[in-house]
């Protein structure tokens, strides 16, 4: 079975550790990287994100040894659409949280005009932080929570700009 997945991922999170765990339990892994481009009209927050090369560098770092515990292979691709990689063929399963599901179902409208067979849709679950909402990349910059849910009241995030040249 081949997998896709996609997303912004800066930074990586327990809750994206999941969605990638569910996709390679599946089969191989095909992750779409939002361009630089895309991934500021994918926020719900307006908020700085890394470039894409770092943000591939810190995915495929993550990745690597799920993929060698499952015995599975990956492949981290640019995504330029939101609906991306998965109205390609080759793709049997589409990995989503709860809030992009909707996105999901979209995709699968597009294979059909495209002729292709619909992907199976598999929700995987938000992750609690500590104090019982989401875990999100969005709080993780905002200094709010770390990767793994913990509250860090006392960490400034990395904010909402860039940073600057003489940073």
């Amino acid at each position: 079975m081949h997998v896709a997945l996609g997303g912004t991922f800066d930074p990586v999170h327990d809750g994206h550790l999941a969605l990638f765990e569910r996709a390679f339990e599946l089969g191989d892994v095909t992750v779409g990287l939002t361009s630089d481009e895309l991934a500021p009209k994918t926020r719900h927050v307006d908020r700085y994100v890394r470039p894409f090369e770092d943000r591939k560098a810190d995915l495929e770092a993550e990745l690597e040894p799920l993929a060698d515990e499952y015995g599975r292979d990956f492949e981290v691709r640019k995504l330029e659409a939101p609906t991306g990689i998965a109205t390609e063929p080759g793709f049997d399963a589409l990995i989503v949280s709860p809030e992009t599901r909707e996105g999901g179902e979209k995709v699968n409208e597009i294979r059909r005009e495209r002729g292709l067979k619909p992907l199976q849709i598999e929700v995987v679950d938000h992750l609690p932080a500590e104090d019982g909402k989401r875990i999100s990349s969005t709080r993780i910059v905002m200094g709010e929570i770390d990767r793994h849910g913990n509250l860090t009241p006392e960490r400034d995030g990395r904010g909402r700009t860039p940073p600057s040249a003489d940073e």
